[in-house]
Parts: structure tokens; C-alpha cells; sequence
């Protein structure tokens, strides 16, 4: 009886270890598919408001002293006599002062006349509420373009991130290494959201979170100045790769480079909401490039894979960038 139970049981049980064999290739090989990957990142900004400032004219006086100060009345050497010779009284010496009081006038009305006509009155041209514009710009490249990797991890070894100027020209040089890799492009996406001043840098930190969390590891970053590099590793195939060696074949090559662009500018910008082709990527790469440093707030650079042999595989884009548009 015992013998033909067991008889009974022993194929159920291969069976049964069978199946738990196949689920266990099978969600190995999902999960390596769907793992995130090592990532570069290049960042820095603020969204504070500069303070009000109250703009003081200038104050011009005659040689001698002479003058009027705001909130100290008439003073200096000549005291309230110097404005005698509008009236002709001093003869000669009075005419010579009535000249240069004149021409004091003249240019003190012509520098004020110049500081409004190009804005600069004096107050911060933006407050708490002012907009802001926050833009995401995706770009999926062939792994084939390992070059940009180089480019962009020596912006980030070599980048100033602290300054206006630095962050301009990060976002600059981040811009012209993709357009330079045209026959690359694969894949687009992108956009931007409207925001206050007050509120913006929620916004620009949720969109920097939501890409850093498809890394595993941020391998390179540069932020405020502060260069941080993981040790070298060399990259393994995705869990269960080895187990299943047609995998390669059925894929192809399936190899990416993901590079996202952020930034965070004042006042109104817009990128195109639809990027359907290489020439409005590549418009839309010219027109953040060509953001201005002092509309610049904030910006970021993240790209995936960093780490050399690391690989993004058409599994992991579909997961990790479904919004993404073939160009």
C-alpha cells in the first residue's frame, strides 16, 4: 500500500518542482528585464526670490560742494546761494555754475530716462508669485552612442553648478552632445507645466525624484559642487539572461541611452507637447539650450545607463519611459 502511494506521489512531485523551476526563471528574467540601471546626474539652482531692492538716484553737484542732498536739504560749500545764477545773479562766476548745474540736470534726466526704458528700476522683477516654467525634455538614443556618455560624464567631472553662468552652460553643452548625435535618436518626449514661484520647486523636485528612482545606483553626479562617483562595476546580464541564451536573439541588440533635461525657468517657455519627428527633437534641444542665465532657475541632467557596459534594454524603456515617442 505504502509502495503504490509513494508510486502515486512521485510524479506529482516532479511535476510540481518542474513548474516551481519555470516560475522561478520566469519571474528571474522579469525582474532583470524590468531592473533599474545605474545613472548620471548634473544639478543645481534656487528658487528663492531675490529681495526688494529700492533703487537712489544719484545725486550730482557742482565742483565746490554744492548741491542738494535728499533728506539733508541744500549743503555744502555754496550752501542755498549756488542756485542764485538760474537768476542771473553772480555775473560771469554765477554763469559758469548755472552750466554745469544745467548739465547735471541734463544727464541726471538722461540716465533715469535710460535705466526705464531697459527696466532697471530699481525693484526685483519677479516675487514669490511670479511664473515659472518647468520643462521636461526626454531623449532615447542607440546604445551605439557611447560617445555621449563620455561627453556627459566629463560635463559633470568638469561642471559648475553654483553659478547662473555654470548651470547655462551645463545645460548648453548637455543640449549640443545630443544634437550632435542626431542619427541616434529613437526615441522623445516631454513637456511643460506652469507654475508659481512659491510652488515651483515642488514641482521640479517631483519630476527629479520620479527619474532618479528608475536608477539603481546614481554612479556620477555633480549637484551644488559636490562630485560624488560610485566605484567602477562592471555589469552583469540581467537575471536570468545566462538561463535563457535565446533571449539575445529574439530581442536583437535592444540596448538604449535615456538622457532627461530639466529646467526650471522664469516668466513663460514652452517646448512643443508632441515631438513626432528628429527635426522637432531638434528644435526642441535649440530652444532649452538656448535658455538665457538669468531666467534660469534650476536645472538637472540624468542619464541611464552611466556605468560602462551597463545596458537599458527595450524591456526597461517600455517599463520605465511608456510616455516616450518613436521619431
Amino acid at each position: 500500500m505504502r509502495k503504490k502511494l509513494q508510486q502515486t506521489i512521485k510524479p506529482l512531485l516532479k511535476t510540481f518542482l518542474a513548474l516551481s523551476l519555470v516560475l522561478a526563471l520566469a519571474l528571474g528574467h522579469a525582474d532583470g528585464a524590468l531592473a533599474a540601471r545605474s545613472g548620471g546626474r548634473i544639478g543645481g539652482g534656487s528658487f528663492r526670490a531675490p529681495s526688494s531692492r529700492t533703487y537712489t538716484p544719484r545725486t550730482y553737484a557742482p565742483p565746490g560742494g554744492g548741491g542738494y542732498y535728499p533728506g539733508g536739504g541744500f549743503g555744502g560749500g555754496f550752501g542755498f546761494p549756488f542756485l542764485l545764477p538760474f537768476w542771473g545773479i553772480g555775473g560771469g562766476f554765477g554763469g559758469i555754475f548755472t552750466i554745469l548745474i544745467f548739465l547735471a540736470i541734463a544727464n541726471f534726466l538722461l540716465q533715469t530716462f535710460r535705466r526705464v526704458s531697459s527696466g532697471e528700476t530699481g525693484e526685483a522683477d519677479y516675487s514669490s508669485n511670479s511664473p515659472v516654467s518647468v520643462t521636461r525634455l526626454q531623449v532615447g538614443l542607440l546604445a551605439q552612442a557611447r560617445e555621449l556618455q563620455n561627453e556627459l560624464n566629463h560635463i559633470a567631472e568638469t561642471a559648475d553648478t553654483n553659478t547662473p553662468e555654470g548651470r547655462t552652460e551645463i545645460l548648453q553643452e548637455a543640449s549640443l552632445a545630443l544634437l550632435r548625435h542626431p542619427e541616434y535618436f529613437v526615441y522623445a518626449g516631454g513637456g511643460t507645466q506652469q507654475a508659481s514661484l512659491n510652488s515651483a520647486e515642488g514641482q521640479f523636485n517631483r519630476l527629479s525624484l520620479a527619474e532618479r528612482s528608475k536608477f539603481s545606483e546614481e554612479t556620477l553626479s555633480n549637484v551644488n559642487n559636490q562630485l560624488r562617483a560610485a566605484l567602477a562595476k562592471d555589469a552583469l546580464p540581467p537575471a536570468g539572461e545566462l538561463d535563457n541564451p535565446t533571449r539575445l536573439f529574439t530581442e536583437g541588440a535592444g540596448e538604449y541611452i535615456i538622457v532627461t533635461l530639466l529646467a526650471a525657468t522664469l516668466g513663460k517657455f514652452d517646448i512643443p507637447t508632441a515631438i513626432n519627428s528628429a527635426d522637432d527633437l531638434r528644435q526642441a534641444l535649440r530652444q532649452i539650450g538656448s535658455i538665457p542665465s538669468d531666467k534660469l532657475l534650476a536645472i538637472e541632467v540624468l542619464w541611464t545607463p552611466q556605468a560602462e557596459n551597463d545596458t537599458l534594454t527595450s524591456d526597461d524603456v517600455l517599463a520605465n519611459y511608456p510616455d516616450l515617442r518613436l521619431v
